[in-house]
């Protein structure tokens, strides 16, 4: 019988897995098992009721509030990433403190008594650049990533060999929260070498992984990338859709190992959203039959700094700021319509009283901030980094900087000397403002690439301001993500060389330099690339905010040196997530570095604004 056919009933049963919770089970045989028609704990019954929250996406103080709101909610699970980029920024160098103290993390979800899905990748995808996977591995043009390919391997290992270490003692069966691990993540869409997965999976066991090991793959692709494991899925409805969970989890229990409760946003796109109803309807229909989920996401947070990914689907588009996710809880930790009905509807299956919520966190309005201040891109090379000089020009990832890693994120600017103008063609990844000493000519980008030059008399120095906006994170196109310049840089076919290259990565140690910087005073509107400094009056208690930028077209913003993110006046997204926690009581230093030119004014509101 296939389980489309299969009637919808009530919850055979309140739940009472009060026993089984990290705070209190201490005598450990049996971890977390699929047996038949469903999962065991210890040998008693349990149902996953998973909800994704990313550590990295949120400042390290709000940890404890999100998980005491999944808690409270009456989710018993917490999953989430590992970003190798983010911990091996720099090939060999390792970053677990912080925003990035996974351990801390996961120590802190046992504590308040939530059960832990590590899904350590390396692939990751989340909408976070390259899906996770660091820069560096596109240095080498033939490496093959996702694959067996000997290069990436040899990354991979040595990251696992330091990954796999801290993850070991937060095992269930050492005495941690964590009762299962995902292996790589989405591979059936990918699907470009049938080893691989294997691979990553003794990869895993080789190191000491113990617990149950997962697969996690849409409908469609369940069976190209299944080791043992579960299913994205939208909408738990269709009948194709569910003989195909039946057919490839049979005598096995069923696992979604993403729900989506919404959806992310890219730029220049309509703002997506998911009514309370459908994701209330889907989880109950979900308990009704005793099907183990994942929320994805319960709490989406913020792609602080420059971490976002990109979509492509014949363009590129960067994946916005805001991870909101349209989810359970909202960027900002705060609650929704689909938090309460999905309370209500736990609390109605529990026979223990749910955990009361946390108070909600308190938002405010603070004075508007006009930047005092402001220095043309020009007169900042000088504070940046040793540039690199190049016979030709250096994609992003091959400059020799960082240890030999590259440049991860950001900017990079490519000048040379030309002596007469023409047709300008270069290969320019993402955006590209193309300038004739101090003035601007054009834009290129995957789609332009060409722009006249106007004759002139002396020789001039031709300058291409370069702008990552994220890598694709999803899809084979991950291969092809280098950015900057791609190759030579023409006018009228001859090849231009002797190039000047400024990376802009825009890291703490260079606003920490900005500070001894000759700042110009705000007199009348610039036109071009320019960093705008500010003083925002947080009074005696900082809270959250969000900032709002109209007359401002496309930038970062900076909060005593902390990346709040892109901002972008062609929308969905509207405001800045800022948290509290990253103001000081008093003065606040505020950089702005604005693209094109500059508005007058920097608002905040208690409000996020999505179209």
């Amino acid at each position: 019988m296939s389980i489309f056919l299969l009637p919808s009933f009530p919850f055979p049963c309140r739940s009472n897995w009060s026993h089984l919770n990290p705070l209190t089970l201490k005598k450990r045989s049996e971890g977390l098992v699929g047996r038949c028609a469903h999962f065991t704990l210890e040998g008693h019954k349990f149902l996953i009721f998973g909800g994704s929250i990313h550590y990295f996406r949120m400042p390290r103080e709000y940890w404890r509030d999100r998980l005491l709101k999944l808690k409270a909610c009456g989710f018993n699970t917490v999953t989430t990433y590992i970003p190798w980029n983010l911990h091996e920024p720099e090939r060999g160098q390792f970053y677990f403190s912080g925003n990035l103290d996974m351990e801390a993390f996961v120590l802190l979800a046992a504590k308040i008594g939530l059960w832990v899905i590590l899904r350590p990748g390396p692939y990751i995808c989340a909408e976070v650049d390259l899906g996770g996977l660091p820069s560096w591995l596109l240095q080498d043009p033939n490496m093959q990533l996702r694959t067996t390919d000997k290069g990436f391997v040899e990354a991979v290992d040595k990251y696992f060999d330091h990954l796999i270490p801290r993850v070991i003692p937060l095992q269930y069966h050492r005495g941690g929260p964590v009762i299962a691990v995902q292996v790589e993540n989405e591979y059936g869409s990918f699907n470009k070498d049938k080893d691989y997965m294997s691979y990553v999976k003794e990869a895993l066991l080789k190191r000491g992984i113990v617990e149950l090991l997962l697969t996690s793959d849409n409908e469609k692709e369940i069976e190209q990338g299944s080791v043992d494991g579960g299913i994205n899925l939208e909408l738990f409805q269709g009948r194709t859709q569910r003989f195909l969970i039946y057919r490839m989890q049979k005598n096995k229990p069923i696992l979604v190992m993403e729900y989506w409760t919404g959806w992310f946003d890219s730029w220049g796109r309509k703002h997506h959203v998911k009514s309370a109803d459908e994701v209330e309807q889907t989880v109950s229909e979900l308990i009704n039959r005793e099907i183990s989920f994942n929320a994805y996401m319960f709490h989406g947070g913020t792609n602080f700094g420059f971490i976002n990914g990109a979509v492509y689907f014949g363009m590129h588009r960067g994946v916005v700021t805001s991870y909101d996710y349209d989810a359970v809880l909202t960027e900002a930790g705060d609650y929704t319509e689909k938090y309460f009905k999905l309370r209500k509807l736990f609390a109605s299956i529990s026979e223990k009283p749910l955990p009361l919520s946390p108070q909600h966190t308190l938002k405010t309005v603070y004075p508007s901030v006009r930047p005092s201040h402001f220095l043309p891109l020009w007169e900042v090379l000088q504070y940046l980094n040793e540039p690199v000089k190049s016979h030709i020009p250096v994609n992003m990832e091959n400059l020799p900087i960082n240890n030999g890693s590259g440049q991860s994120f950001g900017f990079v600017l490519y000048e040379t000397s030309i002596c007469s103008g023409g047709r300008l063609h270069a290969e320019v990844h993402d955006i590209g403002q193309v300038f004739l000493n101090y003035t601007i000519l054009g834009v290129l980008n995957e789609k332009v690439q060409d722009l006249f030059i106007p004759n002139f008399t002396e020789c001039q120095l031709l300058r291409i301001l370069v702008e990552n906006q994220g890598r694709v994170n999803f899809s084979w196109k991950i291969q092809d993500e280098r950015k900057g310049l791609i190759g030579p840089v023409k006018i009228n076919n001859v090849s231009l060389e002797g190039f000047t290259i400024y990376s802009l990565e825009m890291k703490m140690s260079f606003f920490q330099r900005l500070r001894s910087a000759n700042w110009r005073p705000v007199s009348v509107r610039y036109l071009g690339p320019a960093f705008y400094l500010g003083t925002l009056k947080a009074g005696s208690f900082p809270r959250d905010t969000f900032l709002r930028l109209p007359g401002w077209v496309s930038g970062f913003v900076f909060i005593n040196g902390h990346n709040l993110g892109r901002y972008w006046n062609i929308g969905p997204q509207e405001t800045l997530y800022l948290p509290g926690v990253w103001l000081h009581p008093g003065d606040n230093e505020i950089i702005l570095f604005e693209k094109i030119s500059s508005g007058s004014h920097i608002y905040s509101t208690d409000l996020s604004l999505p179209v």
